[in-house]
């Protein structure tokens, strides 16, 4: 079996990818057609320039605009239902997505359509296109209280029956006056349940790792790459095994990492971290879940059995049924034997 095909069958799962950034070039143009007026452009060729990102402000700016574009909930079951059609092309069996509340809200779209339609996309995407969604509401970092107060009522109101996780994304910088608010939301989240997977250390430094690991109570961290700098962080992220979500393509597209070859994730193994591969914003980001894997192969070097540790890491991390993790990493090690 040729690496390619190797990769193609690897059962995987994506456990940090958005619902917006998940968003086909073709859903995005389809959208922006019918949306006249947005700064989204309408031609392919146009989007694929839109979507090439000075820094990570720009790329939020991007994403907001997409965002905007996402204005019916029927919308919304599309963006799912795409995703778990992309992620059956590639292998994939299970989804853990990332949605914003607030981005929904503040086009006006009422939370319980928001999750009616999140539920049906769920029903739907098993038995279309045999991938299992689960999904994450996350806060976006830059708009503070409101934007906690806002996901968290949803979360704990009107919650979608997949929901199996509470997080906080967009640009670190934003967060530090909102601290005490975050910190709050949270605590309350997992009193629900509610299994903490927030961002950090993607666009600052290790001080936002720490923060939340214990701020926020963090079960796994979205990116963590800033974890290098500081040896007593990478000794208690390799003591805990708290898995980090890592998403190469995703941090050279947003000017967080120089080069693909100069990212950290090859070091990260080295130190004995806990690292799971996904995509983030595929589209924008010209990637999928499998091209995430092919990177590791072909640019840091990773053997197929590394492939397929990197794989069980991420059933190990998601928050599947123990009865379904079994059942995945069965047909992983069932394809490593052939």
């Amino acid at each position: 079996m040729s690496p390619d095909a190797f990769i193609d069958a690897l059962p995987k799962v994506e456990l940090h990818v958005h619902l917006i950034g998940s968003a086909s070039v073709d859903t995005v143009l389809e959208l922006s057609r019918r949306h006249p007026g947005s700064p989204v452009p309408t031609s392919e060729e146009e989007l694929r320039a839109f979507y090439t990102f000075r820094d990570f402000p720009h790329f939020a700016q991007v994403y907001g605009a997409v965002n905007a574009l996402v204005r019916e909930p029927e919308d919304i079951a599309t963006l799912v239902l795409g995703l778990a059609r992309d992620l059956a092309a590639q292998g994939g069996r299970y989804a853990e997505l990332q949605v914003t509340p607030y981005a929904h809200h503040v086009v006006g779209m009422p939370a319980r359509e928001v999750t009616e339609a999140l539920d049906l996309a769920a029903r739907r995407a098993p038995v279309e296109h045999g991938v299992e969604m689960a999904y994450i509401f996350d806060i976006p970092g830059e708009f503070g209280e409101e934007a906690a107060k806002v996901t968290l009522d949803h979360a704990l109101q009107e919650p979608p029956a997949a929901l199996v996780g509470f997080g906080l994304g967009g640009i670190e910088q934003s967060r530090a006056p909102h601290r005490d608010a975050y910190r709050d939301a949270f605590a309350a989240a997992r009193a629900a349940g509610l299994h903490s997977v927030p961002h950090g250390g993607e666009m600052t430094g290790p001080e936002t790792v720490w923060e939340v690991i214990e701020g926020l109570g963090a079960e796994r961290i979205g990116h963590g790459i800033a974890c290098l700098a500081d040896p007593r962080l990478v000794d208690h992220l390799r003591e805990t095994q708290l898995p980090l979500d890592v998403c190469p393509t995703s941090n050279v597209c947003t000017g967080q990492v120089a080069r693909i070859e100069d990212h950290p994730l090859p070091r990260m193994l080295e130190e004995g971290l806990f690292v799971t591969l996904n995509s983030d914003d595929p589209p924008m980001f010209a990637t999928t879940l499998a091209d995430e894997y092919r990177v590791a192969a072909r640019v840091f070097g990773l053997a197929e059995a590394d492939l397929a540790e990197l794989a069980r890491n991420g059933v190990r991390a998601s928050y599947l049924p123990q009865e379904r993790k079994q059942a995945l990493l069965g047909e992983i090690d069932a394809l490593v034997a052939r």
